[in-house]
Parts: structure tokens; sequence; C-alpha cells
């Protein structure tokens, strides 16, 4: 099949896509080569989900001392973080984890390129300053932390340098209302930082349902978060101190460091797409059908660089289907309804399928089951954590259609909750399953009475 060109696939970005695009190809017998210029593992592995989930358990120990108290144990009134410790150690996982993903792309028989690739035309990439053919390009390249222009917006770091700082601030300030903003938040909070969420919109997490991302936040400001909703940043200015950030209030705070998660852009500046047909949105993602085709016949593109969904899992059910549609027999679908996720905010919050208000936009009635208690931990650890757990119901069809949890192991719990709902599971069939005592989890299938 090479005979034209010199690779069947050449896939630019070695993140979770792009490696399993490219493992599963080379799989398949077909020629491959894969080109990263920065880390192998792209986001999720380096400055993304895995560091971001140690850095949450870190920051997890200091009520898990205080609450260890009530269970009989002493000694760990005044414990003490080391960040330098938690930061290498970090760090010494991540390039395990590197390590694991070049022996799998070399164990794959693809070619390992460690350079920038760019789109020269048609079939053509140029890497480290030599061009090479391939039948197929396929741009994996992902996401990029965006931080807007204002005065002092130099003066303010992204995610990516939240994971290599020389020390902790005393004070910090996180800009943002999603994911990335909500989780650092916490992760500050937890390892002794005071810590500031400022966002411009009046709730948090508002692409959630709305009940459970108040719940999360009402939990965030309990645990010491100082919240500042409905509120804009005009100025950052450099203090002998640190930093002063100046709020459309009038009102300013001093800090240590300025944390911006206002999002991400897709990974596509300088790549040279504009030598193709490949079309760009505004924003930078790449368009394409739902065989990842872009507008140009050699060039496909997958995971959060077309700024579909931007979930880890996603990217890999994506490279999955492009390679059935290139290489194999061409049946293979991905569905993105009823994809699971979660926050690790502190509290978690773990939801799948609709949120109570897209069940009242798409159905004509809807019932919703709510629970919310104090978790077994809290009873003699003296903590007031809470945990929140929701069903939204499609009344006509007895179809559990919203599942929704804020609170200790959310994501633990819905995974499963899940696999329930991609199967179409009834209100019927979870009052019918037998809880596992004593459990959370039990809650999802012992609710009877509806909320409303």
């Amino acid at each position: 099949m090479t005979t034209e060109f010199d690779y069947d696939l050449f896939v630019i970005g070695a993140g979770s896509g792009g490696v399993r695009a490219a493992r599963m190809a080379a799989s398949k017998g077909k020629k491959v080569a894969v080109a990263e210029e920065r880390y192998l593992g792209g986001t999720c592995v380096n400055v993304g989900c895995v560091p971001k989930k140690l850095f949450v358990y870190a920051s997890q120990f200091p009520e898990l001392f205080h609450a260890s108290k009530g269970f009989g144990w002493s000694g760990a009134e005044a414990p003490t973080l080391d960040w330098a410790v938690l930061r290498d150690n970090k760090t010494a996982e991540i390039e395990r984890l590197n390590g694991i993903y070049n022996n799998l792309i070399n164990n794959s028989g693809a070619d390992l390129f460690d350079g920038r690739a760019t789109v020269t035309g048609p079939h053509q990439v140029e890497v480290n300053g030599k061009g090479y053919s391939a039948r197929v390009i396929l741009i994996a390249t992902g996401g990029w932390p965006y931080i807007p222009e204002f005065p002092g917006s130099d003066l303010a770091i992204s995610s990516n340098e939240m994971f290599f700082l020389d020390e902790l601030p005393k004070t910090a300030v996180v800009v943002g209302g999603g994911y990335i903003a909500v989780e650092f938040a916490g992760i500050l909070n937890g390892l002794g930082v005071e810590t500031h969420l400022v966002y411009r919109g009046p709730n948090l997490l508002k692409s959630f349902d709305r009940e459970m991302s108040d719940k999360v936040t009402e939990g965030m400001a309990a645990k010491g978060v100082h919240m500042h909703l409905s509120t804009q940043i005009n100025e950052i200015i450099k203090t002998d101190a640190g930093i002063s950030v100046v709020l459309d209030n009038g009102s300013s705070l001093d800090a240590g460091l300025a944390l911006y998660a206002t999002g991400r852009q897709a990974n596509t500046a300088g790549l040279g797409l504009e030598h193709t047909n490949a079309v760009l949105r505004p924003n930078g993602s790449i368009v394409v059908d739902d065989n990842f085709a872009t507008g140009d016949p050699s060039v496909y593109a997958l995971g959060d660089v077309i700024d579909r969904v931007q979930l880890t899992p996603v990217a890999i059910q994506e490279a999955m289907v492009l390679v059935d549609h290139l290489f194999g027999e061409g049946l293979a679908r991905i569905d993105y309804g009823d994809i699971p996720t979660a926050v690790f905010c502190q509290p978690e919050l773990g939801t799948v399928g609709l949120s109570e208000e897209q069940a009242r936009a798409e159905y004509a009635d809807i019932d919703v089951y709510l629970s919310d208690f104090k978790p077994m931990l809290q009873t003699l650890g003296g903590g007031s954590d809470r945990i929140t757990m929701k069903l939204v119901v499609d009344r006509a069809s007895d179809r559990v259609v919203g599942c929704h949890m804020v609170g200790e192991h959310a994501a633990e719990i819905i995974q499963g909750m899940g696999i329930a709902l991609k199967a179409g599971a009834t209100k019927a069939h979870f009052d019918a399953t037998v809880g596992i005592h004593p459990s959370a989890a039990e809650e999802f299938v012992t609710m009877r009475e509806k909320a409303r």
C-alpha cells in the first residue's frame, strides 16, 4: 500500500488519540509514523488528567488526617507539606508514563520522530527539516491553554505551569469557572494556599446540571475557597511582594500567582494546514465529517483539535473508529450520547446523561429523584461534607435520562451508572437492583420518593 508514499499513516501528535491510531494502524500491517515535538502522552499524561489527579489526592490528605482523629488515630494533628517532594514525585511518575508511551509506539513497529511536524501540502509532511509523503495525515495535536490579552496578562500563568512551580504561593487567584479552574482551586486550597476563585459568570460549571453545580459551589466555599462570582479582572499589577489582581468592583487581591483557566483552544497554529483544503473554525479547531475527514482527502483529525468532546477516552474511541474506517471494515461508529464524565473538584462531581434543564427541554414530562446525606466517613470524622445524588427520568418511558452525583467517589460510582444509561435502563430497573450496604452508591437504587 506504500508504493506511492513513504507512509500509509503519518500522525502528528503523540497524545492518547494519536498514539492509539498509530498503534492500531501498525497492528494491521500499515507503515506508520508518529511525530511529537513536546512530550509523549499528550496533555492528559503530562499536564492534564494524570498529574492533576495526583495533586487532588495530595490535597485531600489534610481532611483525612482531621477525620482520622474521630476513628481513634492520633499524631496527625499538624501535618506539613513538602511541595518539592510532591512535585518531583509527580514528575518522576509522568516520566515513567512517557517511557511506556515510547515503548508502545516502538513495539508497534511505527516510526517515532522527535520534532515538530508541519503539513507542507496534501500528502506531504516535514519534520526536522526532511520531507515525507503519506497516504493519510492525521492531525492529533490537541489543545493549548488560552489566556486573553488584557493589562498585565503576561503576569498570569496557565495550567501547564502549575505542575512545575518552584514553590507554592501563600495566596493564589484562580480565574475561570470550568473543569480546570474549579479543580485547581480545590487543589490549592487543600494544599494550604489561600485561594480566591474569580469567575465572570454567576454560576460555576455552567454546562452541568444547575442544582449539582450549585452544590459544588457551596461545597467549595465551605472548604474555604473564596468565591468571587459575576466578577471580572481589569488588570494584574506586578508588586514587590508578588502581584495585585484588580477586580472590576474596584477591589484588588494580593497574591503570589494568578492562574488563568479560561479555556483551551485547538493547537493548530503554525501547523501548515493552509497548504491543504482543510477548514478551520474561528477558534482554530478543524472541521471534520463523521469519519474525521477534513476538506482535504489526505488529511484527517481527531481529539481535542476538532473540538467535539474534549475528553481523553473520547479521543481514544475516535482513533479506533478512524482506523477501522481507513484500514478496516468501516463499520465502527462513535456515539457521543450519554458520555460519563467527572470533575475532580472538591467536592467531586460525576455525571452522565442529561441535566435536569436539558431533560425539561427535550421531554414533555420528567420526574426528578434526589438524595442528600452525610457520608459514613463524616459521622465519626467530624466533617461537614455531604453527598447529593440525582436521577432524571422521562415519565412516559420510565427511562433514566440523567444521573448526577456530587461527593466522595462520584467518578467511580458514575462510571457504573454510565453503563446503565447506555443500556437504556429504566427507573424500574434501578428500583429492582439490590443495593450494596453500607455504601453511598446504594442510594441510586433506593430512591423512591420524587423530589419534583
